[in-house]
């Protein structure tokens, strides 16, 4: 694992352009700026092109779209194959609700991909497989967790991270696990959507997508267990405030001394 790709980032300083929610886009904002890379935010598809060719990574956020937005998600996302910019997904809820599926389907049918970034039903429900999905939530299902991620990554020839107790970054071959973790993700709404934000600034400094997804998903998990750790009480308001703090205090020795993978 490169850790090392934490210094390479605060040194270029990537413009992370990402298409977030309204839920979560102040959060993912300052995750992005605490990280040390610099966010873009646009809902504009007259803008779309020159955002994409001044941007380093564009991530979607499929959380909370119209029909309208879905026009400049796909002007964005055409934009970002055509210049090269590696492109990172979420697709919220896609297992919960057939509308997001379709649409999210639809938009990977038309576009390469470099990450799809999703919960265990989030994941399930892009590759086919029975899952049951609980809004937000991942769920329950009793498939396995690495093969669904293998699956998914196949079919769309790309990096897929399937975030839970374990984080599993996989290219469809190779698995990495990460076992850094806190509860505290569940309780703080936007804790994924900042995952896969930080996922596209690694990948905006690092062309192996799956080398980025690796270091980032490591980052930030430790950020998020060195603040639980900290806390004498866990509470889920709190814990939003300091993993930023965390996300901009965090170095490369407190990533490679607290990191848990295989």
């Amino acid at each position: 694992m490169k850790i090392d790709l934490l210094d390479t980032l605060r040194k270029k300083n990537p413009i992370a352009f990402n298409i977030s929610n309204f839920v979560t886009v102040q959060d993912v904002a300052n995750g992005i700026n605490a990280l040390g890379a610099s966010p873009i935010m646009s809902e504009e598809k007259n803008e779309a092109e020159p955002m994409v060719q001044m941007a380093d990574s564009v991530t979607v956020n499929l959380g909370a779209f119209t029909e309208g937005q879905l026009e400049q998600i796909s002007a964005v996302t055409t934009f970002a194959n055509k210049y090269k910019k590696p492109i990172i997904i979420d697709p919220v809820a896609v297992g919960a609700v057939d509308y997001r599926k379709e649409r999210c389907n639809e938009l990977l049918d038309q576009i390469d991909v470099a990450v799809i970034r999703g919960n265990a039903g989030e994941i399930a429900a892009l590759a086919d497989v029975d899952w049951n999905a609980k809004g937000i939530d991942a769920g329950e299902g009793s498939g396995d967790l690495e093969e669904i991620a293998k699956k998914l990554a196949k079919k769309r020839n790309c990096v897929v991270v399937e975030s839970g107790k374990t984080d599993i970054i996989t290219d469809g071959e190779a698995v990495v696990r990460i076992y850094n973790e806190t509860d505290l993700f569940k309780l703080h709404v936007g804790s994924g959507d900042m995952l896969s934000s930080t996922i596209g600034c690694f990948c905006g400094v690092e062309h192996d997508y799956f080398e980025a997804a690796q270091t980032a998903t490591a980052v930030f998990d430790v950020a998020g267990e060195v603040v639980a750790k900290s806390m004498a009480k866990p509470l889920a308001g709190s814990f939003g405030v300091q993993l930023i703090d965390e996300l901009h205090l965090i170095d490369t020795k407190t990533v490679e001394k607290n990191a848990n993978f295989d």
